[in-house]
């Protein structure tokens, strides 16, 4: 299973766009992860996902022109979104039935009077996870 992550500014310039559909192809990528999209717009997003051929995804809009994150991936992953707020997912992951697993997806705060919170943030998100 290959995963790709990308802070993706650029999305809307085609090469950048090429730039991430060579990606995804050469290395067989399973699940992508994108993350400051500033795309409101879910439906030019979405044409990127189903020109790949990628048939599932989940998005969290940006707010204002800022951030937005983007998670897509393909029938061989069975993915649940369990958590989900401006800067991260979290998941649980599971490929071909087998193996489960607990991923997070995550655009941490630039700024430094939002970090803190974030991080205890976390810490109380896999404390929540582990109590299960």
């Amino acid at each position: 299973m290959a995963m790709l992550a990308w802070n993706i500014r650029g999305l809307g310039n085609k090469v950048t766009v090429q730039a991430l559909k060579n990606a995804a192809l050469n290395h067989r990528v399973d699940i992508i992860f994108l993350s400051d999209t500033k795309q409101k717009k879910k439906r030019y997003l979405e044409k990127i996902r189903m020109n790949m051929k990628i048939n599932n995804a989940f998005y969290v809009e940006p707010e204002s022109i800022a951030g937005g994150l983007a998670l897509w991936w393909s029938n061989d992953v069975k993915l649940s979104v369990l958590h989900y707020d401006k800067n991260l997912i979290d998941t649980k992951i599971s490929i071909s039935g087998e193996s489960k697993w607990f991923g997070t997806f995550i655009y941490a705060p630039p700024y430094t009077e939002e970090k803190h919170k974030f991080w205890d943030s976390l810490t109380t998100l896999r404390d929540d996870v582990n109590a299960k």
